[in-house]
């Protein structure tokens, strides 16, 4: 059985009793609690409040439905960082203490799920190819289980395109390997459509580790792969298309297929450039673009690349923000130009080329009733919640179209 539930994720302007009568008022009998400065802090959680909390949800048909702790910013200023394997000790340690504020507050609440991600491979475990990213990670995930005792709580972990753990099939390996009976998988439909080519099939074959769900909508999008320059590079291009960054000039060359173009900062040996385009792509001529002539200023696809380069695994904080512009510029370039390359879809990083953007179920691409009747026909029995983070300003509109909309599908 599927029960529908909301994220206070997608409710931030709220307070939390606020969001949680607006959630009940639209006929959910589920809310999810996302960790959140402001709104709900785990660290500033007075005994007081917690009662009051606990008493609002004894009091009423809505229930808590999940603990979220992967907060994109509530560690540091680095999104979902420093995550639980972390290469630096201390890092791990601050996630492991968030993930441990969350089974207090889940043991404080009654709240059966507490949810986190495996975060992202970033330069620093590039920097130390020595360093096995899944141990620590496994390590962790073991302290945190500890941590819930005899306690009637479920830990689960939710694959993210770009993430370490990406794909449903990563997150039942990492389950399967951990073998502990609180450890379990949270799937999100929308992170399924964009990283399993038979996301329904994917969603069954699960069913019976899954304990939790998430649900936006998605759409196809350009899918645009950032890597840095190397003598071995292997590209795919009926696959993505490549932004290739050279960490000698801090340069970057696109290939999408037909077409290149080289972003310098200064003037460039172009005979050099347009052969590398030609040994990687077979694109011999290549437009040449003065970096500092990219747009600057703020538009209207700022909350789409910022998304986009959460999802960058691999590369530095300061190479993704000198790609900004660049994906800024090819996202509003004239398409009846000078043969400049252009996207003309949201910009994605994924692996089926589908977007990770949350939009209201419904509005997209993805099979609700399959993916629902996969899931309970195979052993699910629990809270589907619908996150919509990129609908704040909109939530009222959000919130009753989407219980709408899913209602249909149960």
């Amino acid at each position: 059985m599927i029960k529908l539930s909301y994220s206070t994720n997608g409710l931030v302007n709220l307070s939390l009793m606020d969001a949680i009568d607006a959630v009940e008022k639209a006929g959910y009998p589920g809310i999810e609690l996302a960790f959140h400065m402001d709104q709900f802090n785990p660290f500033e959680m007075s005994d007081d409040e917690l009662l009051a909390l606990r008493q609002r949800f004894e009091n009423s048909n809505i229930k808590p439905s999940c603990i979220a702790t992967p907060t994109l910013f509530f560690l540091a200023d680095r999104p979902h960082d420093p995550s639980a394997m972390c290469v630096d000790l201390a890092g791990r340690k601050q996630r492991i203490k968030l993930i441990k504020q969350g089974i207090k507050l889940a043991r404080a609440l009654d709240v059966k799920i507490v949810s986190f991600g495996s975060g992202f491979i970033r330069d620093d475990h590039v920097s130390n190819p020595h360093v096995d990213p899944e141990a620590l990670l496994i390590e962790s995930i073991r302290e945190c289980v500890e941590f819930i005792g005899d306690d009637d709580i479920i830990l689960t972990i939710e694959p993210e395109p770009g993430m370490f753990i990406e794909t449903i099939a990563q997150g039942v390996a990492l389950i399967e390997k951990v073998n502990l009976d609180k450890f379990r998988l949270h799937i999100d439909i929308c992170h399924a459509y964009c990283s399993d080519a038979d996301y329904v099939t994917a969603i069954a074959n699960a069913a019976h580790l899954t304990k939790y769900l998430h649900v936006s909508d998605t759409t196809e999008g350009y899918n645009l792969k950032i890597l840095q320059m190397a003598d071995n590079l292997e590209l795919d291009l009926d696959f993505a298309s490549y932004l290739i960054y050279f960490p000698d000039t801090a340069d970057f060359l696109l290939l999408d297929g037909s077409r290149a173009a080289y972003f310098y900062d200064r003037a460039p040996d172009r005979n050099s450039i347009e052969k590398i385009a030609q040994d990687l792509s077979g694109v011999a001529e290549v437009v040449f673009v003065d970096y500092d002539q990219l747009p600057q200023e703020s538009s209207s696809f700022d909350d789409e690349i910022f998304t986009y380069v959460l999802s960058v695994p691999r590369l530095s904080f300061y190479v993704l923000d000198r790609a900004k512009p660049i994906i800024h510029y090819l996202r509003q370039a004239d398409r009846r130009g000078q043969g400049l390359p252009y996207m003309d879809k949201m910009v994605a990083n994924s692996l089926t080329g589908k977007v990770h953007f949350h939009i209201i179920p419904g509005d997209g691409e993805i099979d609700f009733v399959g993916c629902f009747k996969a899931a309970v026909d195979n052993g699910f029995d629990g809270y589907a919640t619908v996150e919509l983070y990129h609908h704040i300003d909109a939530w009222e509109q959000a919130v009753s179209r989407s219980y709408q909309q899913l209602s249909k599908c149960l």
